[in-house]
């Protein structure tokens, strides 16, 4: 397979223990988030998949792809290696799923600025122009890289390896796509900027 084909996934396999409910569940816009997310990424990518802890599997829907997280790794690591593992030779469109306000516009605007030289594309914010390793695309060779940083000991965080690794940047034109709820206050504030 050639490193232009891009799978999406959306990464639904955490424990949301600060939100106290799965976040993938929630509904923001008619449907679970991670079926929504899953919706948007089938629109740009060559296939798509949710990545699932085996407890979950029975609560999707029939005829949707998923990974299930095998565990190797810690962190969101494990969902977005446990695909790499699956198929190595693409690179994944990666969303988290407590992402209630990224939208197509903006997953348009990632794979526009993509450079596939680098070990991934990034959207980052403004003002702290830090990474987010969960709203990326991630070249096979960074994936390959992320495999010997984990090994290596050196940090289980995808972020630290971003920020020491040769990282394309993405300011979105719209920052609040960017927005994590990862708890009921952020839940709050993503439900007002919804309406």
């Amino acid at each position: 397979m050639s490193q232009e084909v891009t799978y999406g996934l959306v990464l639904a396999g955490g424990k949301s223990t600060r939100m106290g409910t799965d976040k993938g569940s929630i509904i923001y816009h008619e449907i679970p988030q991670r079926e929504h997310l899953y919706q948007l990424l089938e629109k740009v990518c060559d296939k798509t998949f949710l990545s699932v802890r085996s407890e979950q599997v029975n609560e999707l829907p029939s005829g949707v792809n998923f990974i299930l997280d095998n565990n190797e790794f810690r962190g969101p690591y494990n969902g977005i290696l446990s695909a790499h593992k699956e198929y190595p030779n693409v690179a994944w469109l990666v969303l988290a799923c407590d992402l209630p306000l990224m939208d197509l516009k903006g997953i348009q605007q990632l794979i526009a600025e993509r450079n596939t030289n680098k070990v991934a594309t990034a959207f980052a914010g403004k003002e702290n122009k830090l990474p987010e390793p969960l709203c990326a695309i991630w070249e096979v060779e960074g994936l390959k890289q992320s495999i010997a940083h984990l090994i290596n000991g050196t940090s289980t965080c995808p972020r630290k390896f971003l920020i020491n690794s040769n990282v394309q940047l993405v300011f979105p034109e719209e920052e609040q796509i960017l927005l994590n709820a990862n708890s009921k206050e952020e839940y709050q504030e993503a439900i007002l900027k919804l309406t």
